[in-house]
């Protein structure tokens, strides 16, 4: 399966350079590339792809913005963000729009595609200790949405979230709760709905802004 990539950087040398790494595998297909975030929520529409690589800073609209219309238009796309400076506030903002992870504009190109495969699979590109860090700086209480979506969750559900926030992988949580990975996946697949986000990182992030988890906990 061939996964289609969009490229969005007002650099035409940063382009440039990401075109070539993804033409060289023959698993990855580079779909277009936008200079401005204006072109790639246009462009994201029209061409479908898979995965986004989105500058933070850029002209018209910058790429937090941009993910945050993407995201809220209920596009299929994962977006990775690029950036220059490791886990700053543009980074938390970028994944608190729906993000699926950040990569710093000088990586590997090795690395570059295995990031791009991870979040394909639907997967998040971000360490727990990496998020807990992130989160723990940038996070404030947004209480009165947050609160009303942890009203959905049940105690048990609770509880696996507050241990998400904490890092923990599945497997981790199901055995210290003494849970199959099975019935896991499936507590963690009600919660992410409930909370109305895509994937764990975002869940991580709402229990956070609701005061569920707090920092330095």
């Amino acid at each position: 399966m061939t996964i289609r990539v969009l490229v969005a950087d007002d650099q035409p040398l940063i382009r440039s350079g990401f075109r070539m790494i993804i033409d060289e595998r023959d698993d990855l297909e580079l779909a277009g590339e936008a200079e401005d975030g204006l072109q790639a929520v246009a462009l994201a529409g029209e061409l479908d792809p898979d995965v986004i690589l989105m500058d933070v800073r850029m002209p018209k609209l910058d790429g937090v913005e941009a993910t945050r219309r993407l995201v809220d238009a209920g596009a299929r796309a994962r977006v990775l963000v690029l950036t220059t400076f490791d886990l700053d506030e543009y980074v938390y903002a970028s994944i608190r729009a729906g993000a699926s992870g950040f990569l710093l504009k000088d990586v590997k190109p090795a690395e570059l595609v295995d990031a791009i495969r991870v979040v394909a699979a639907g997967n998040t590109l971000f360490g727990p200790a990496a998020a807990k860090h992130l989160i723990e700086r940038f996070a404030e209480p947004r209480a009165a949405a947050a609160d009303a979506a942890l009203d959905q969750l049940t105690d048990r559900e609770r509880e696996i979230l507050r241990l998400l926030a904490q890092g923990l992988s599945n497997a981790e949580i199901a055995q210290q709760l003494y849970l199959s990975e099975t019935t896991m996946k499936s507590h963690v697949s009600a919660v992410l709905r409930k909370l109305g986000v895509r994937d764990r990182l975002q869940a991580v992030v709402a229990a956070y802004e609701s005061g569920l988890v707090r920092p330095g906990s």
